[in-house]
């Protein structure tokens, strides 16, 4: 189901906002093995140990899980690690408005 979730939301990450994914660094509190399996040899994705070391030097956040530990962030400290304050949204786990407000380009996928 990882893969699967994942390839269909790069696609439409691509598709509907633009966003080209070059080298994608990936972090997943249960389903990192999963994803070590599913793309073994791609040599554009690398994998962090946390959500803090995936968002060093990022241009965007993808988020594909609805994770709980993904619900509440901690959005000024995404900001200052992110390159540029994107969120893309593949689970519309925030509020647009309240996201927006601090100063994100946020987009969500059927929004």
């Amino acid at each position: 189901m990882f893969a699967k979730d994942v390839q269909s939301l790069v696609k439409t990450a691509h598709d509907e906002a633009g966003i080209c994914l070059k080298v994608l660094t990936a972090y997943d509190p249960v389903a990192m093995t999963e994803a070590k399996h599913c793309f073994p040899n791609e040599p554009r994705l690398t994998y962090a140990d946390n959500q803090s070391a995936a968002l060093e030097g990022a241009d965007t956040l993808i988020i594909v899980t609805e994770w709980c530990e993904f619900r509440s962030p901690d959005f000024e400290a995404i900001k200052t690690k992110l390159k540029t304050p994107v969120i893309f949204d593949g689970r519309n786990l925030y509020d647009p408005a309240l996201v927006r407000g601090m100063g994100f380009e946020y987009l969500a996928i059927g929004r």
